[in-house]
């Protein structure tokens, strides 16, 4: 599919038109950042495997009834998704204390919540992304009540489905972030991308990370951890199988008799 101008390009993504009336393609970049873009690097493959993984995840949320912007993956990098105005707001659910909870609040890394928390951050890189409450949201119009309480159910139900799908193949959901708008015609749906990228995932056993805190605290190979979620998921690309030598049958060789 021929991709059109530029339209917006952030940190892990670029935007581009499409030939299709209100749909764009997504493409997924290898740049890794950290702590407000103050970490940064390329890694080869990064991109590659968040494409993967997350139109797998988007996939089976919309057989679940999650609406959300994916139409199909249309190469190794890239997807056909529904355009979207965004909302300025990040939604956080948590399960484990991991992260800035830790930080702000002092609570010990790995402590199980009772419930699922879900918190709000006012998506602005120059003010570093602050944490706002329902309030704010409401009281500067970012969201009105009625789409803010659909979206807080819809993380409800995507928590739900995630916890379910990685506690199958043995790996904790500690937390994640996703991304809401509204398509041209005003509905409200799930968009940007669920990947190791934007959720912290843990070994059951281990707790070894297998999410961008490898990048961010420097604990080993990023793409080997990308790649262990995508092996668990049953998606990493599938290797060519090389066929078996063929020989050719030897010749019956007829020796004379002097």
């Amino acid at each position: 599919m021929k991709k059109g101008k530029k339209l917006y390009e952030g940190k892990a993504k670029i935007i581009y038109a499409s030939p299709q009336k209100n749909l764009v393609i997504q493409h997924f970049k290898d740049d890794a950042t950290a702590f407000n873009n103050q970490k940064k690097a390329k890694i080869d493959g990064k991109g590659i495997l968040n494409n993967r993984i997350s139109e797998y995840i988007l996939s089976n949320l919309n057989q679940v009834g999650i609406k959300n912007h994916l139409i199909k993956r249309i190469n190794m990098r890239e997807q056909l998704v529904k355009a979207v105005n965004i909302f300025p707001i990040e939604f956080i659910v948590r399960n484990i204390a991991a992260g800035s909870l830790c930080k702000n609040l002092g609570i010990e890394e790995g402590t199980t919540l009772e419930r699922p928390l879900i918190e709000y951050c006012l998506k602005n890189d120059d003010l570093g992304d602050p944490m706002i409450s329902r309030e704010h949201i409401l009281t500067f119009n970012w969201l009105n009540e009625s789409t803010l309480d659909l979206i807080t159910g819809e993380c409800k139900r995507i928590n739900d489905f995630l916890q379910g799908l990685f506690r199958g193949v043995g790996i904790k959901l500690v937390d994640f972030k996703v991304e809401f708008g509204k398509t041209s015609n005003d509905e409200v749906i799930l968009a940007d991308e669920i990947s190791p990228d934007t959720c912290r995932l843990w070994d059951e056993k281990t707790e070894k990370k297998l999410d961008k805190d490898i990048f961010r605290k420097d604990l080993g190979n990023l793409i080997e951890g990308y790649q262990e979620v995508a092996r668990r998921l049953n998606i990493l690309h599938q290797q060519p199988v090389l066929k078996p030598i063929s020989f050719p049958k030897p010749k019956e060789v007829k020796i004379k008799k002097k």
